[in-house]
């Protein structure tokens, strides 16, 4: 009989008689929980005896080891980022102790860094319970908190350079869009799903921008972030056409107390300005049960972008702030509830857009047409933006044994007042002479342009204890959000940069406004899903599932010009199935492969309807879908010391969403329709190789070829508004991205440890958004030239103490990502040069900085 004695102090002893068993084989079942009960655990399963002094164990936590391994490689597997290794001991038995310190290893070492963390097991929630990597048979990557925080990554224009396919174009802070293997098309619904653990983060709906609003949130206290690629519609539901970028916040532990801050500058190529950071963390258990855990951050972002026009400098500069709380309550050990809010608040100046001349899309000065030299803006009015999030949210986790119920319930705003000079629009002028028409070229326009989004969430679902036969997960989803989206034209005089009352007489009638628009919307979806595991022997299991969604929608569309317009309601009423097929195979313990076919979709919804309905006028617009097969491989060697992630796709979507035109007898309005088809298809590379201790490469490359199949007009027919044709590719991703790093940390002491760092990126050329008026003018899709960047990074670490310096873009590259709005022509009687042009995005300029963080 297998007996295991606590000793509370000096040494915690897990006793078993003393075997020559350290190399069969055997099935193991071990939860991630404190060491010191997984060691128990691991004596009791696996007849070894271990020695594990409580002064290493008390406050750390195991991996989960589960699946047939030797006594070797299951203990390897638990103290996988434990920062322990084991070393054969007397007794037949082995010792716990820190990396680094003296002792024979137990048979091979699976750490790659110093402190174990380049090689440990990682642990995701993709399928909604906590697995492996190894285990999830579709195409994923993670981006861990120690890998953010070393690269200094504070957000996902950042971090995507660590993850194959993901590309994000980005006008400025909280006004990202994220495209995963090729699916963006420009429509103003997303096509990538933003979770926040397990809420979803954003508007469903495509009646307010949503694709250009992706949560934008700061890394600072994440453990992890996991990038799904590929449709995620049977767990995730709506909107995951390209994938899910889902944040994994570190949770409160109630096994310490920790305490963390950081501080740091940083100063950017071209800027007048330094920027700073500021964050601070606190880990708090209150009682037996109750953990309290709430991390802050401050920062300012440096601009980069001048203005003419209005002469100013560095215009959008950014300053951000925000904080998450979050209270874990433990009743009992079988019952958890967790309580969270987060807060975040992006204050910007203008746009990071600055202006492209069309044939070579590099930058001009757009009051002088000289080409070549700084990003420049025209302004005459100052612009800013203003990026506010919310969310509120309780987990209810009850383990009953032979299932688990989680109930997760949200509720998350976001807002985004924005204010845009105008005055390039052909509007101004017609504007002036009703407003000052004994003083032409005095009066500019600028654009509230406002959104407003109210989301409730509720998700309840039951999963299956984890078995060797069947694992199953079903729960059902509700959604019920309010959109608003604020349009309002405000005039000023140019000299003084004052707004002017809105109010205009015109042959003796007074009009309150000059130009409103509002749409307000609500849309409520109701979901159920279920997928099942089966496992056919040790090495096959099939993972298949389904779900079923069902929305309504309704809006009211309200345009006014000079008083005059009327309301437009919209209603739908659209259900969707999505589905997901992937069989996986283990070849041994280390290596797997996997097939998955998926259908994702994005909501369709409702039309403004005119107050007398034309024949035919199409009251609602369908859901887009798109159905993905792909295929890959995860292998690594027995050491660790090289490891592969790949896969490849073909990605067929059909009724694309679309901006276009209904034509009837009064006239045109402008509506959401379906268009055609396009297709996605390449391949994702992750490797990483570790020739030494503390020495890693990795490679991440994409390969990505994503076209329209069809010209981009309406199933029914009608004009090609975008320009889209047949064979053009998808906006917003080049056909290869590729990034390679190094990185090195050594021991400089039995507390100290230093490393260094590079990462070079290399992205081909890459397609604009479509665009009629530049079609027409050059005859063909426009393309971006390709970049290559480079990053350097060092760091030591004292123990509680750190300091880490970095260059992002070492060679100031001016890489474009994105180009907009052709042609944007400011007049020569506003001081401009009359030369039609796109608005830009480029990646950032050289930035260089330091952090200092403080451990407790």
């Amino acid at each position: 009989m297998i007996i295991a004695i606590y000793v509370a102090s000096p040494l915690s002893l897990a006793l078993c008689p003393a075997t020559a068993v350290a190399q069969q084989q055997r099935a193991y079942d071990i939860a991630a929980q404190p060491l010191a009960r997984a060691v128990l655990d691991y004596s009791r399963q696996s007849g070894v005896f271990v020695l594990a002094p409580m002064d290493l164990v008390k406050d750390k936590r195991s991996q989960r080891v589960k699946g047939r391994y030797s006594a070797e490689e299951a203990l390897e597997r638990l103290l996988s980022g434990t920062g322990l290794r084991a070393v054969r001991g007397g007794h037949g038995g082995v010792a716990l102790v820190r990396v680094g310190a003296a002792g024979n290893a137990l048979g091979r070492t699976r750490f790659g860094d110093q402190d174990g963390e380049g090689a440990a097991d990682i642990i995701v929630t993709a399928q909604r319970r906590e697995q492996t990597l190894l285990k999830v048979p579709q195409s994923l990557a993670v981006v861990s908190g120690r890998a953010l925080e070393r690269q200094q990554f504070r957000s996902v224009i950042d971090f995507q350079q660590l993850v194959p396919g993901l590309n994000v174009t980005q006008y400025g802070p909280g006004e990202a869009r994220i495209i995963l293997r090729g699916i963006n098309a420009g429509s103003v619904g997303s096509s990538v799903t933003v979770y926040m653990d397990d809420i979803p983060f954003g508007s469903s709906g495509s009646l307010s921008n949503a694709g250009d609003m992706a949560g934008d949130f700061d890394t600072f206290d994440v453990a992890r972030v996991e990038v799904l690629r590929g449709p995620q519609g049977t767990l995730y539901g709506s909107n995951a056409l390209g994938g899910v970028v889902k944040y994994i916040t570190t949770a409160p532990d109630p096994s310490r107390f920790e305490a963390r801050v950081q501080a740091g500058v940083e100063a950017l190529s071209g800027s007048a300005g330094i920027g700073w950071t500021t964050n601070a963390m606190v880990n708090l258990p209150i009682s037996d049960g109750i953990t309290l855990r709430a991390s802050g951050f401050r920062r300012r972002q440096p601009g980069y972008i001048d203005s003419v026009g209005r002469v100013a400098r560095d215009v959008n500069s950014t300053d951000s702030y925000g904080g998450r709380v979050s209270l874990l309550l433990m009743p009992t050990a079988s019952l958890s509830i967790r309580l969270s809010a987060l807060a975040q608040r992006l204050d910007t100046g203008a746009p990071s857009w600055f202006f492209a001349d069309p044939d070579t899309l590099r930058p001009f000065n757009p009051a002088t047409g000289t080409a070549g030299g700084e990003r420049l803006q025209f302004q005459l009015y100052p612009q800013w933006n203003r990026t506010d999030y919310r969310i509120y949210s309780g987990t209810i986790d009850w383990n009953a044994g032979p299932v688990r119920l989680t109930s997760i319930t949200s509720h998350a705003t976001q807002r985004r007042p924005k204010l845009m000079d105008f005055s390039y629009s052909s509007a101004r002028a017609a504007m002036n002479m009703l407003y000052a028409p004994d003083a032409p070229n005095t009066l500019g326009l600028t654009l509230r342009n406002d959104v407003f989004v109210d989301k409730f969430t509720q998700e309840v679902r039951l999963a299956s204890a984890d078995s060797a036969v069947f694992e199953w997960i079903a729960g059902g989803y509700f959604s019920d959000e309010s959109t608003l989206l604020f349009q309002r034209a405000l005039p000023f005089e140019i000299a003084s940069q004052r707004l002017i009352p809105r109010g205009v007489t015109i042959n003796g009638q007074h009009f309150d406004e000059l130009a409103l628009a509002t749409i307000d919307a609500r849309y409520r979806e109701i979901a159920a899903f279920a997928t099942g595991t089966l496992h056919l022997g040790e090495r096959f299991d099939i993972t298949a599932g389904g779900r079923y969604s069902h929305n309504r929608q309704r809006s009211d569309q309200s345009v006014l010009q000079f008083g005059i317009g009327a309301n437009r309601l919209g209603k739908s009423s659209q259900g969707v199935f999505t589905w997901s097929v992937s069989p996986r195979f283990e070849l041994d313990d280390d290596a797997a492969i996997y097939a998955r076919v998926a259908k994702g979709y994005r909501p369709g919804g409702p039309n403004a309807i005119p107050s007398s309905l034309p024949p035919d006028f199409p009251t609602a617009f369908q859901a887009d879908t798109v159905i993905s097969y792909e295929g890959g491989v995860r292998a690594e060697t027995r050491d660790r010391s090289v490891s592969i992630d790949a896969s490849v796709f073909y990605i067929d979507w059909r009724d694309i969403l679309i901006l276009t035109l209904f034509s009837g007898d009064s006239g045109g309005t402008g509506i959401n329709g379906n268009g055609g088809r396009a297709r996605s298809k390449g391949f994702e590379l992750a490797a990483t190789v570790r020739p030494a201790t503390g020495f890693t490469v990795a490679v991440n490359a994409a390969y990505t070829d994503a076209r329209l199949r069809d010209d981009a007009v309406p199933r029914v027919g009608g004009p090609n508004l975008t320009g889209g044709r047949a064979g053009d590719r998808l906006p917003g991703t080049p056909e290869w991205k590729i990034a390679v790093s190094a990185d090195h940390q050594w021991p400089l002491s039995d507390d100290a440890s230093a490393f260094v760092g590079g990462t070079v990126q290399l992205a081909s050329d890459q397609p604009t958004l479509f665009n009629a008026a530049s079609r027409a003018a050059m005859g063909r899709q426009p393309m971006l030239d390709g970049y290559a960047t480079l990053d350097l990074r060092a760091g030591v670490n004292f123990g509680r103490y750190s300091l880490t310096a970095y260059v992002r873009n070492l060679i100031d590259s001016n890489g474009i990502v994105s180009a907009v709005g052709f042609p944007i022509t400011y007049a020569t009687e506003l001081g401009g040069a009359n030369h039609p042009a796109f608005v830009a995005t480029s990646i950032p300029p050289r930035t260089m900085g330091a952090t200092l963080s403080a451990s407790f």
